[in-house]
């Protein structure tokens, strides 16, 4: 792998300091951002974990947690308590699969496929909040799936 920086002087190496740390600006962005969405949320009853299952499942209907799981980054032990609370809020079923019983089947109920038609408020307010055009909110978005691409790369 090859560094696009110059390689660091000998010596003691500087520590950056918290406001200087890439890290600390995503971790504290990501806060407010979820504080944000909390807000926008409310109405809709759902935590934001929970609305970005809502997201795949309303792009594509009746997925395995696994599906669901790759789309969001998340494994399936992190994912099952989210869906036995959609669940719970009859958002969705989930079914064992018919070939394969290990494999559990996500599927939106009608109040789940209903919720979907009040997501605009909450997108919009997102984009009003940031403050953002929406071209620097697409570039941001490229700049940040880039930087994640290379960090699992190096995971």
């Amino acid at each position: 792998m090859t560094s696009k920086r110059p390689a660091a002087k000998t010596g003691t190496p500087r520590v950056l300091p918290l406001e200087d740390q890439l890290c600390f600006a995503l971790y504290s962005t990501g806060l407010a951002m979820s504080k944000v969405y909390r807000k926008l949320l409310g109405d809709l009853g759902l935590t934001y974990p929970q609305y970005l299952v809502m997201l795949v499942l309303w792009a594509g209907d009746e997925l395995t947690v696994s599906e669901i799981g790759e789309r969001l980054f998340l494994d399936s032990a992190t994912l099952t308590p989210l869906l036995k609370r959609l669940e719970a809020a009859q958002l969705i079923t989930r079914t064992r699969a018919v070939s394969d019983e290990r494999q559990v089947v996500i599927a939106l109920t009608a109040a789940g496929r209903a919720l979907k038609s009040k997501v605009h408020k909450v997108q919009n307010g997102i984009f009003c909040a940031t403050d953002c055009s929406m071209k620097e909110l697409s570039e941001t978005k490229a700049r940040l799936e880039a930087l994640r691409s290379s960090l699992l790369a190096n995971t």
